[in-house]
Protein backbone atom coordinates (compact mmCIF):
# COMPACT_ATOMS: atom_id res chain seq x y z
CA UNK A 1 0.00 0.00 0.00
CA UNK A 2 2.80 2.45 0.74
CA UNK A 3 4.53 1.72 -2.25
CA UNK A 4 1.71 2.49 -4.52
CA UNK A 5 1.01 5.61 -2.44
CA UNK A 6 4.70 6.71 -3.28
CA UNK A 7 4.12 5.75 -6.87
CA UNK A 8 1.00 8.03 -7.08
CA UNK A 9 2.25 11.02 -5.36
CA UNK A 10 5.84 11.35 -6.42
CA UNK A 11 7.25 12.26 -9.19
CA UNK A 12 9.58 8.83 -11.37
CA UNK A 13 12.73 10.53 -10.05
CA UNK A 14 11.68 11.38 -6.15
CA UNK A 15 10.09 7.88 -6.46
CA UNK A 16 13.03 6.29 -7.10
CA UNK A 17 14.86 8.38 -4.65
CA UNK A 18 15.27 7.34 -0.79
CA UNK A 19 12.17 10.25 -0.11
CA UNK A 20 9.78 8.81 2.19
CA UNK A 21 10.82 5.21 1.42
CA UNK A 22 9.33 4.12 4.85
CA UNK A 23 6.15 5.62 6.67
CA UNK A 24 8.52 6.31 9.32
CA UNK A 25 10.58 8.83 6.86
CA UNK A 26 7.37 11.20 7.64
CA UNK A 27 7.91 11.61 11.10
CA UNK A 28 11.72 11.82 11.03
CA UNK A 29 11.20 14.39 8.16
CA UNK A 30 8.98 16.13 10.83
CA UNK A 31 11.06 16.27 13.88
CA UNK A 32 13.82 17.18 11.54
CA UNK A 33 11.54 20.21 10.48
CA UNK A 34 10.47 21.48 13.85
CA UNK A 35 14.54 21.25 15.09
CA UNK A 36 15.30 23.42 11.99
CA UNK A 37 12.54 25.86 12.44
CA UNK A 38 14.11 26.68 15.97
CA UNK A 39 11.48 24.14 18.55
CA UNK A 40 13.37 23.26 21.38
CA UNK A 41 14.38 19.87 22.12
CA UNK A 42 12.72 19.14 24.82
CA UNK A 43 9.24 19.97 23.52
CA UNK A 44 10.14 18.00 20.19
CA UNK A 45 10.55 15.17 22.72
CA UNK A 46 7.07 15.86 24.11
CA UNK A 47 5.37 15.61 20.70
CA UNK A 48 7.61 12.56 19.57
CA UNK A 49 7.48 10.63 22.22
CA UNK A 50 11.24 10.42 22.26
CA UNK A 51 13.39 10.61 25.28
CA UNK A 52 16.02 13.65 24.88
CA UNK A 53 18.93 11.00 24.57
CA UNK A 54 17.61 9.53 21.71
CA UNK A 55 16.64 12.71 20.09
CA UNK A 56 19.79 13.97 20.34
CA UNK A 57 21.53 10.58 19.12
CA UNK A 58 19.15 10.12 15.92
CA UNK A 59 19.08 13.96 15.06
CA UNK A 60 22.40 15.31 15.95
CA UNK A 61 23.42 15.94 12.12
CA UNK A 62 20.09 18.22 12.32
CA UNK A 63 21.10 19.98 15.38
CA UNK A 64 24.90 20.07 14.51
CA UNK A 65 23.55 21.87 10.79
CA UNK A 66 22.21 24.71 12.75
CA UNK A 67 25.15 25.33 14.82
CA UNK A 68 25.07 28.81 12.69
CA UNK A 69 21.63 29.95 13.40
CA UNK A 70 22.28 29.07 16.83
CA UNK A 71 24.96 31.44 17.06
CA UNK A 72 22.84 34.51 15.43
CA UNK A 73 20.20 33.68 17.99
CA UNK A 74 22.58 34.34 20.75
CA UNK A 75 23.71 37.42 19.56
CA UNK A 76 20.44 38.61 18.98
CA UNK A 77 19.15 37.90 22.58
CA UNK A 78 22.71 39.90 23.36
CA UNK A 79 21.66 42.32 21.38
CA UNK A 80 25.20 42.09 19.82
CA UNK A 81 26.14 44.62 16.57
CA UNK A 82 28.06 43.96 14.31
CA UNK A 83 29.45 47.28 14.13
CA UNK A 84 29.35 47.92 18.15
CA UNK A 85 33.22 49.23 18.84
CA UNK A 86 34.05 50.27 15.49
CA UNK A 87 34.77 53.46 14.68
CA UNK A 88 33.61 55.42 11.51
Amino acid sequence: MWDHARKTALSEGEYASLLVRRPYDLRHACVSTWLAAGVPATQCTAWAGHSVAVLLATYAAVIAGLEAEAHERIERALDWDDDAGTSE
